[in-house]
């Protein structure tokens, strides 16, 4: 069982090597709330999953599941860790961790008691955090390693769920476990946790021709640095400021525009290539160290590893990926 006893504490502050740092939690629905209010209406197509795509001359044609179809210039795959971009550009199905996630969010209806800090515990398997986004909001996960029966039934059975984590915390402070106590049922997010591994996103094809991926579709990984969104959102950054080069004002030939896209994709696939190396590997090392049962392990993680487990948050984080230029 998670006992609950601190083997490490680290400042999330910024230190001179790291100015204007700033490691916050905030709902996933509010950042996407801000970038789409920033967009001109109807850019966003909703309730329009794509099926399928084909070539056709210098464009592609996607095939959406209403049976209607869209001639593109420029493919960008960033669609999820199940992408059919990812797919057809030659990519692996991500690898499955042997680890099973549980997360939600906490509304309290007062001050919630805790403080503006980052809670990590781990054992046994087992590991729970609670993030603080406020004084009645926290957004708190649980992973564990469950036993081919376990997976079956939380997978299929989410009232499973609440239960199940509670049962792992027993030995948790109070107002810990008040967080996923007051979470209601239907708040419960489950996922087996999967990743794409080093050597194919080393060696794989992040742009061919007018097609590459991001976000999710290309460095699909563990949440155990808490940088998923935030690589998608760098891969954003780089990507417009690679194909606003190829968009001028002047009219081209179809064959010239479309080298031309080609040649900047390939420059956001080296730009990106070995930061989602970095980060995907990290975060699934630090997981499994996390979460490991062994008594070596174990040793290591609460004795000699903490420190330089924490400070990896910051360092990921520090990453700078320049800014996007005015055209």
């Amino acid at each position: 069982m998670v006992t609950g006893k601190q083997i490490v504490a680290k400042s999330f502050k910024s230190t001179e090597n790291q100015e204007g740092i700033e490691i916050r939690c905030v709902q996933r629905t509010k950042v996407l709330e801000v970038l789409v209010n920033e967009l001109p209406k109807e850019t966003i197509r909703y309730s329009s999953k794509v099926v399928g795509f084909e070539e056709s001359g210098f464009y592609k044609i996607l095939h959406l599941a209403d049976g209607t179809t869209i001639k593109t210039k420029v493919l960008i795959g960033c669609d999820g860790v199940n992408s059919l971009v990812a797919k057809w550009l030659g990519f692996k199905e991500p690898s499955f961790t042997g680890r099973f996630a549980i997360r939600g969010f906490a509304q309290f209806e007062t001050n919630h008691g805790l403080e503006l800090r980052f809670m990590q515990f781990f054992g046994n398997g087992v590991r729970v955090g609670v993030v603080p986004c406020n004084e009645k909001q926290v957004h708190w996960f649980f992973t564990c390693i469950p036993s081919s029966q376990e997976l079956k039934e939380l997978k299929e059975d989410r009232a499973k769920l609440k239960p199940f984590v509670l049962k792992n915390l027993e030995n948790m402070p109070s107002a810990v476990r008040a967080c996923i106590e007051i979470t209601d049922a239907d708040g419960f997010l489950s996922y087996p946790l999967r990743y794409r591994q080093a050597w194919d996103l080393m060696m794989g094809n992040i742009s061919k021709g007018n097609v590459c991926v991001g976000g999710d579709a290309l460095h699909p990984m563990t949440p155990d640095l808490g940088q998923g969104a935030c690589c998608a959102l760098e891969d954003g950054i780089v990507l417009a400021r690679c194909l606003a080069e190829a968009f001028s004002k002047e009219k081209e030939e179809e064959e010239v525009h479309f080298k031309k896209i080609e040649e900047r994709l390939k420059k956001y696939a080296k730009e990106r290539r070995w930061r989602a190396v970095d980060v995907t590997t990290t975060a699934y090392m630090l997981g499994s160290i996390q979460q490991a049962e062994s008594k070596l392990v174990t040793f290591l993680r609460e004795n000699i590893l903490p420190t330089f487990m924490a400070g990896q948050y910051l360092k990921k984080a520090g990453y700078d990926c320049g800014k996007l230029n005015r055209y």
